[in-house]
């Protein structure tokens, strides 16, 4: 990255819909520089104060996720006045990374400073350009859906100081609210559709979940004070929502899309990619006809004589009913860190595994599995979260049979590779452990989820295998195969239909259809995923960071002939944070090489 993505990692990360740069109070003068900061120490200055005076000040749900805690008792200004402080900041620290010459840091620095100017250049076109803010009501309600969430989640602290520090957020969740009134002017239908579908999710925690969170606070002081103050939230969110359903939504009729412009230069400060998208279309859509191609070959294995949309229907037939689908996941830890270990995959880092419960309510319409880690600096709740979405209870039979075919015993197994082990939960783990403040608060996307995705692939390729239930052990490995195929060809959809609907070239409904017919996704799936693109437009990462880092390993693999060892190349791997695969490939092979 350079942006920021929220704590929560998701299979569909719902990004800019929860914290994408929210702002808050002035800082302290940005313009004025502390010593000389085009040398080293001076940069590591600059990155501190950055941290410490900008980033931690203007995103405090950020920092309570991050285990900083003497924020807690803030919340984000989505004010226009806010908005424009946060844009003042952003480009004063801009001018100062940029005066800085990267040729007098060390590699590590440059490759920080780096991460820091693009992250801010990211922020700067969210801001000034995507405009979220102006166009996206789920941005408020979310956000401070959010905020709570990240006080709630942990037990940090005890109950009653946790509690006072939400009463202190929550006090000032209604004028959001009133914000998004004057901030939102001409939104596009579907973001409307989209936030009117997570409110219900959003007022059920704050009137239900976040109380049952407290229930262990004693002082009856802050517990009438919380009572007045969360009841406040929950009738704002109601009156929000009637808002949008009578007043919004009937003038809602902006376009969600970026443009090609906007789209590249995303991808350029986001990821360090400047390859032209025409270019990636060929990419993806070459790596799209591959796995169509190889599941069209497994398939032919399982089931001779069968198209692959008719083996599709038989593996994902075999799923787990929804009240144990919890336990389904949960169930295939052990034996993947095994694997890891006896084949000498990754080091496993020393943290507690993750615990598997339901995505909380404002994430629900937007992600079907998530994780959530403990932050880079927490201290005390260590606890990862691995969020897995339960069908509704409303749904008919039919669409709850056909959401959990999404999550079909096989596809359990890869989803687990991808958010745990070794996947998200790896690499955050060791994000705790890095020496750098700066690698470990910003990332890339396709180093996050391109490692995560990269992951799903190279466990089959090392050989792992497991049971899949109502199947011959025989048949198991081509089902895991098949399983990770499916999840390869919806990553390759994303990456076609995010290019194609925010340049143009795909409408909406064609991109539900295109996560159907070529992506081989049930329809409620290419439904989710199509209504995610219109808001996470660069979600194509997952396939480009793999792409990226197997031409790394492919390109370490040669350099070092016999000497290579994958887990020696994995560990060198995590060691260098998660920045843009750009910068990691410098680290590890010492040039600038393509990246693709």
């Amino acid at each position: 990255m350079t942006r920021l993505l929220p704590r929560w990692i998701p299979v569909a990360p719902i990004g800019p819909l929860v914290v994408a740069l929210m702002t808050i109070l002035m800082v302290a003068p940005f313009g004025i520089a502390h010593g000389a900061e085009g040398d080293e120490a001076g940069f590591r200055h600059l990155a501190d104060e950055f941290i410490d005076q900008y980033y931690f000040v203007f995103n405090p749900s950020i920092a309570t996720s991050e285990g900083v805690h003497r924020f807690d008792d803030r919340l984000e200004d989505y004010s226009r006045a806010g908005i424009e402080r946060d844009v003042r900041a952003l480009q004063g620290y801009e001018q100062r990374l940029a005066a800085i010459d990267a040729a007098q840091l060390s590699q590590q620095s440059a490759g920080d400073r780096e991460l820091l100017l693009s992250y801010v250049r990211s922020s700067l076109l969210t801001l000034q350009t995507i405009r979220p803010w102006e166009k996206n009501p789920d941005f408020y309600s979310s956000g401070i859906g959010n905020s709570a969430y990240v006080i709630m989640e942990r037990e940090y602290a005890p109950a009653n100081e946790r509690l006072r520090a939400l009463i202190a957020r929550e006090r000032q969740m209604p004028a959001v609210l009133q914000a998004a009134r004057h901030n939102l002017t001409d939104p596009p239908r579907i973001f409307t559709q989209i936030a009117l579908e997570q409110l219900p999710g959003i007022e059920s925690l704050f009137a239900h979940d976040v109380p049952a969170a407290f229930a262990a606070a004693d002082d009856p002081q802050l517990k009438a004070q919380f009572a007045q103050a969360n009841a406040r939230v929950v009738k704002s969110l109601q009156d929000y929502q009637s808002w949008l359903k009578h007043d919004l939504l009937p003038r809602s009729k902006g376009d969600f899309r970026i443009g090609a412009k906007a789209f590249s230069d995303k991808l350029r400060y986001d990821e360090m990619v400047d390859t032209p998208l025409d270019r990636l279309l060929e990419i993806g859509t070459d790596d799209l006809h591959r796995n169509q191609a190889e599941f069209a070959r497994v398939g032919g294995q399982l089931a001779p004589g069968k198209t692959p949309q008719e083996v599709l229907a038989q593996l994902t037939r075999n799923h787990p009913a929804a009240d144990q689908l919890l336990d389904a996941v949960q169930a295939d830890f052990a034996a993947q860190l095994q694997f890891i270990r006896d084949h000498r995959i990754i080091s496993v880092p020393a943290e507690p595994l993750p615990k598997v419960i339901e995505t909380p309510p404002f994430m629900r319409a937007m992600t079907q599995a998530s994780l959530d880690p403990p932050g880079a600096f927490e201290t005390t709740a260590a606890q990862s979260y691995f969020n897995v979405t339960l069908p509704d209870p409303s749904w008919s039979a039919d669409r709850v049979d056909d959401y959990l075919r999404g999550f079909n015993y096989p596809l359990d197994s890869n989803l687990s590779v991808h958010e745990a082990f070794p996947g998200h939960f790896f690499q955050f783990a060791n994000l705790r452990h890095l020496d750098d403040r700066v690698r470990q608060l910003f990332y890339a996307n396709t180093n996050v989820e391109g490692w995560a995705h990269y992951c799903e692939q190279m466990m089959l390729d090392e050989g792992f295998s497991m049971p899949v239930p109502g199947s011959s052990d025989a048949q198991a490995p081509q089902l895991l195969r098949m399983s990770q195929l499916v999840d390869a060809l919806l990553r390759d959809a994303r990456f076609i239909v995010g290019i194609k609907m925010h340049t143009g070239q795909m409408t909406f409904d064609q991109a539900v259809d295109f996560f159907v017919t070529e992506g081989y996704q049930p329809r409620e799936i290419g439904l989710v995923e199509a209504k995610r693109g219109t808001a996470d437009p660069t979600y194509l990462y997952y396939t480009l960071g793999k792409l990226e880092i197997l031409k790394l390993r492919a390109d370490v693999q040669a350099r070092e002939g016999q000497a290579f060892r994958l887990q020696e190349f994995h560990d060198r791997f995590m060691q260098q944070g998660a920045p843009p695969i750009r910068i990691v490939r410098r680290a590890m092979l010492q040039d600038d090489s393509p990246t693709l």
